[in-house]
């Protein structure tokens, strides 16, 4: 249970930031888009997101935490 509330927490902030990207790309801000997602809050919330999924292949654990299943 703690692994899918920490995994949707961190589709959450993802989908917030790309909705954030979104508005800026359709304001016409579109050098501040690239930084946004180079070295801005999009890229810390792609790597937090990867980072949780990354812990949950350790000791060949799916996506679910089952073993043998694979990841994501």
């Amino acid at each position: 249970m703690q692994y899918e509330r920490q995994l949707n927490t961190a589709v959450a902030r993802l989908d917030e930031s790309l909705t954030h990207l979104y508005n800026m790309i359709s304001k016409g801000k579109q050098t501040e888009a690239l930084q946004w997602m180079k070295e801005g809050d999009l890229k810390e919330k792609f790597e937090e997101l990867q980072n949780i999924i990354s812990i949950s292949s350790s000791g060949n654990y799916g996506a679910r935490g089952v073993q043998n299943t694979g990841t994501l």
